[in-house]
């Protein structure tokens, strides 16, 4: 197909951007082939190579694909069993020079697991479908390293598992649900998921605005899903203080002895802010979900849930009757991890390296003009001129980040963003902020 269309820019940057509004705006369809890179040069009177830098750009940010002989087609809707909030989390295409997009850990960071499964096969038993489904050994250490004493805790297969079956307990079809949003797409799929309604809060440095809070608890919720430290996406970190001041909040509300607050600690042991729960001033009301997915390795999808034992016990019931409990194998893996020396040494490395790398980034930045604090965790949410701009220019650079739309429960609420998962920037900080700061201010060709 012939693309009629004004390119005044015939960088690769500039025939990218046309081609990413084109799609963006619908005019070029999911499934349509695009003309062959030689067509398109000699239509523009460059080079090849200039319309294929254009083209690796699109495939990087995943709007086009590229068929072999078939030719180049624009993408159609990629990977079914994730939602369209979580697919924009990724903007990568076949290959990407730096993958900035996924928030997920450095594995090089990671403890080593080799010494801890083979300290844990020799021992590993089949036990008895009706066992604990918590270890008594973990579940100690981590009433020792809970924020607040808990009358309960068990492991789930992840945070998401935890939060997603405390959802089920307290949401009936038609409740509301307070978010943060910007906050994690996944919770505004599972709220949906369960027949809720999101209700939307707004967040400073040190995440939920009280008076924003105050509102939303007007509309009377069952629930709400806060994040204490390191925000995702904005790496806000609540101070005790700020959490005092929610708790009265929901203590003033009308109803508000009713309201669950799920708490997700994603970032558990990487944060730099201090342990603080909500469940310091509301312990009858909080479920505290802790992963340890970013300290200890994402595959292992384990994470704690600890809360009122009401609560806690009606979601081990209803487990029973699918997955039953969690490996035990993998429980005694996260066993020896807490405990073991020289994996809370790597845990520490880690925590501080990220915090050094995202400063780094962001004193980077400010060498650049744009000014921003240092957030707590991995992540950076960046405010740029106009996203998909933004996206495209860093892809062209060999970048790619995540789309800020999909963090937001409505379109253009918090303007245009993009999340970058800084801790992951080992060296190359004044590069990588230089062309964070240009994909800033990228407009639209």
């Amino acid at each position: 197909m012939a693309i009629d269309v004004e390119f005044s820019d015939r960088t690769p940057q500039g025939i990218a951007g046309v081609l990413a509004r084109l799609i963006s705006d619908g005019v070029l369809a999911p499934g349509d082939r695009l003309p062959t890179v030689r067509d398109i040069a000699a239509d523009l009177s460059v080079s090849p190579a200039t319309v294929s830098a254009a083209w690796q750009a699109l495939a990087r940010t995943g709007l086009i694909v590229s068929r072999g002989r078939a030719g180049t087609f624009v993408r159609t809707t990629r990977r079914d069993w994730l939602t369209p909030r979580v697919q924009g989390l990724s903007a990568r295409g076949e290959s990407t020079g730096f993958d900035l997009s996924l928030g997920t850990p450095d594995p090089l960071l990671l403890p080593p697991l080799g010494p801890v499964f083979a300290r844990v096969t020799p021992r590993a038993e089949t036990g008895r479908y009706h066992d604990l489904p918590v270890l008594p050994e973990l579940a100690a250490v981590l009433q020792s390293t809970w924020p607040t004493a808990a009358e309960s805790i068990t492991v789930v297969d992840g945070a998401l598992d935890g939060i997603s079956r405390a959802l089920e307990q307290v949401v009936k079809f038609g409740d509301r649900v307070v978010v943060e949003s910007p906050g994690f797409p996944y919770f505004f799929d599972l709220v949906e998921a369960v027949g809720g309604e999101v209700v939307t809060v707004e967040l400073d440095e040190e995440g939920i605005i009280p008076a924003s809070m105050a509102r939303a608890l007007t509309l009377r919720p069952a629930a709400v899903i806060v994040q204490p430290r390191a925000q995702n996406p904005t790496g806000a970190s609540m101070t005790a203080e700020r959490a005092r001041a929610l708790a009265e909040v929901v203590s003033a509300a009308r109803d508000g002895e009713h309201i669950v607050i799920i708490e997700d600690d994603h970032s558990g042991a990487i944060s730099m802010a201090p342990d603080v729960t909500l469940a310091q001033w509301l312990p009858d009301q909080v479920v505290h979900v802790r992963s340890y997915s970013k300290s200890h390795g994402p595959d292992l999808r384990i994470a704690a849930i600890g809360g009122p034992a009401q609560l806690i016990e009606r979601i081990v019931a209803r487990r029973m009757l699918g997955p039953g409990w969690t490996s035990r194998l993998l429980q005694n893996v996260l066993w020896e991890l807490l405990t073991d020396e020289d994996s809370a040494r790597a845990v520490t490395r880690a925590r501080l390296t990220y915090r050094a790398r995202v400063a780094a980034v962001v004193s980077a930045l400010a060498r650049q003009g744009i000014a921003a604090p240092t957030p707590d965790g991995v992540n950076l949410w960046l405010p740029v001129l106009q996203e998909r701009a933004a996206l495209v220019h860093l892809a062209a650079a060999g970048i790619a980040v995540a789309g800020g739309s999909s963090f937001v429960a409505t379109r253009g609420s918090t303007g245009d963003f993009v999340r970058v998962t800084a801790g992951l920037v080992a060296e190359g900080a004044d590069a990588v902020a230089s062309e964070l700061a240009a994909a800033s201010r990228a407009v639209p060709v």
